[in-house]
């Protein structure tokens, strides 16, 4: 059942009112614990232990986003998140017991929008699905404001209105954190953005012990695009390559 925070004051937490956040882990002092935050934080919660029970949870509840482990009984996480990917686009977070770049920009691949590595502060946890969330209410409010034209930078075309991304004419699927990290490079091109400019710009995260997702959703971005695309300054950050004029 969906519990409400009510506050010292009595009255309820309004920073996730009416959000849903479906919790896939099947350890359960892990749940317990992600569950009470965000239901203090004002989420509507509810919980899945296995690969099976997660998928058909998320068919029938429709949840705003899920906080996704990679292993679970029955099937695996990246297995959850396709099969939830091909019901309706919805954000994830996914939890990794391994610091392994593999695991991460496989995860990346199947439609995950970022990753947590085992252990984990749930202050980090709950801050990082308000922005996930925020990020789909930009999307959703770009797609009814459109802007005229299409940015075309060589063979890369970027529609703002439709959130699309075409290279040599060819659609490229991207997550939604994948369109918002090249259009924050694409907004100037050949300039140099630090990592910490990049979680500012587009996970809204201050703290640079996020870098190495910023770099993780880079390899990622380049697997679609095209590893020319994208310059890496060692020490400093990325930047967007375009033709020369």
């Amino acid at each position: 059942m969906e519990q409400t925070h009510i506050g010292p004051s009595g009255t309820a937490a309004a920073a996730g009112a009416q959000r849903r956040v479906l919790i896939v882990e099947d350890d359960r002092t892990i749940v317990d614990a992600i569950a009470a935050r965000l239901r203090a934080e004002g989420f509507q919660v509810r919980t899945a232990g296995d690969g099976p029970a997660a998928v058909d949870t998320a068919e029938a509840w429709q949840p705003d986003l899920l906080v996704l482990d990679v292993m679970l009984p029955g099937f695996d996480g990246l297995e959850v998140c396709r099969r939830v990917q091909a019901q309706r686009p919805v954000p994830v977070l996914m939890l990794t017991a391994r610091d392994d770049e593999t695991d991460m920009l496989v995860g990346l691949g199947v439609g995950a929008d970022d990753y947590m590595t085992k252990p984990f502060s749930m202050r980090e946890l709950a801050a990082r699905v308000h922005v996930l969330l925020r990020r789909v209410e930009r999307a959703t409010l770009a797609a009814h404001t459109p802007r005229s034209g299409i940015l075309r930078l060589g063979e890369l075309e970027i529609d703002h209105a439709q959130r699309r991304v075409r290279v040599r004419g060819a659609d490229v699927h991207l997550t939604p954190t994948e369109f918002d990290l090249l259009v924050c490079l694409a907004n100037t091109p050949r300039a140099v953005l630090s990592r910490e400019q990049l979680l500012a710009e587009v996970w809204d995260w201050a703290d640079a012990s996020g870098t190495r997702t910023v770099d993780s959703h880079i390899k990622a971005l380049r697997r679609k695009i095209g590893a020319e695309r994208i310059r890496t300054v060692h020490g400093v950050g990325y930047a967007l390559e375009t033709p020369a004029a």
